[in-house]
């Protein structure tokens, strides 16, 4: 049996029952629907960059996500319309949107992974969440065996968050439309740091295109821009989400903590300053699992590491943030097979 390491970005995960490569979104469906009549559990994998599978692998058919393919309709008023398939490079989305002059995900750029599962987790960066571009998301309803869409409402968009991440096994993502609007230029910079990597101030705009450059070389410089040339670097990205906490905990962080006001009175705060603060150093490392040499929010595979190093290295990471500032650390990776219980 094949090992799922060969399908994710970190090289963990034991091996798999069976596994299948949808080249078709009618692909995609038959094999779900398969699985299903044979009542044979099913796990979809997309580019494998945002998942931790356990070293007993998966006991079920795993259905590798290869979908391809975009439509695009503009209109002057409304902007673009363009729906794309699942399997697609979230990347390479964002660089067409952008050479095709579309505003929007030029700060999302460098993400790893798929189109279809950039609504599941809500992916985000630099101030911007897909959400505020998808209209729409097709999926197969695997209770209703019937293919269902949902309006961005539908899909209860929230942080790193949708219905699709707590409705894992019954909806698969088959497309994703979005609706950009028509334009060279971003919507004003938020973070502090991208607008010095821009050499502008906060709250300024920029080309689309140098906002693209910016962000993949922020991304490069921290060890978080995955690709087929980078090989040694073996992650699955930011491990934890940056954790939303009351006003009054975020009053309890030392001054220089970073804080971001949300809509609803909490606050958003940065998970690698709390590791950082609690004592998790870059280089460190635990077996074979190791915090990144450029970015501490990063665990990476240094060669030999198995989920249980990953996870034994994780909950070491959560104790000490729990321990120093009585915050829970939530992991952004997807855990198969794992837990950090």
């Amino acid at each position: 049996m094949e090992k799922l390491a060969n399908f994710t970005s970190l090289r963990i995960g034991g091996p798999a029952r069976k596994i299948v490569h949808a080249k078709t979104e009618s692909e995609l469906i038959d094999f779900v629907k398969s699985a299903d009549e044979a009542a044979e559990p099913v796990l979809i994998l997309g580019g494998g960059s945002n998942v931790l599978i356990g070293d007993d692998g998966f006991a079920g058919t795993v259905i590798i996500v290869e979908t391809t393919g975009n439509q695009l309709e503009v209109d002057a008023c409304s902007g673009g319309m363009i729906e794309v398939a699942a399997g697609e490079d979230w990347d390479n989305f964002v660089k067409l949107s952008i050479e095709k002059g579309f505003a929007g995900l030029e700060t999302l750029s460098g993400i790893p992974g798929t189109v279809g599962g950039a609504p599941i987790q809500n992916i985000g960066a630099y101030g911007h969440e897909v959400s505020e571009t998808i209209a729409r998301v097709k999926t197969f309803d695997r209770q209703t065996k019937a293919i269902k869409s949902f309006s961005a409402s539908e899909c209860k968009f929230s942080y790193r968050d949708s219905i699709f991440k707590h409705s894992t096994n019954r909806y698969v993502v088959l497309s994703v439309t979005f609706q950009l609007r028509i334009g060279e230029f971003s919507d004003p910079i938020k973070y502090p740091e991208l607008a010095a990597q821009l050499k502008i101030a906060v709250g300024e705009k920029a080309s689309t295109k140098l906002v693209r450059k910016a962000v993949l070389e922020i991304r490069d410089r921290k060890g978080m821009l995955l690709s087929k040339d980078q090989q040694s670097i073996k992650s699955a990205g930011s491990f934890f989400v940056n954790p939303i906490i009351s006003k009054a905990k975020a009053d309890e962080l030392p001054s220089d903590a970073p804080r971001w006001h949300q809509p609803d009175g909490m606050v958003k705060t940065s998970a690698a300053w709390l590791l950082e603060n609690a004592g998790i150093k870059k280089g460190e490392q635990l077996s074979g699992a190791r915090v990144s040499d450029l970015h501490v929010l990063a665990f990476t595979n240094s060669g030999s590491a198995t989920a249980k190093d990953m996870v034994e290295l994780a909950k070491f990471a959560k104790m000490k943030v729990k321990e120093r500032f009585g915050i829970e650390l939530q992991p952004e990776v997807q855990l198969i097979g794992c837990d950090l219980d």
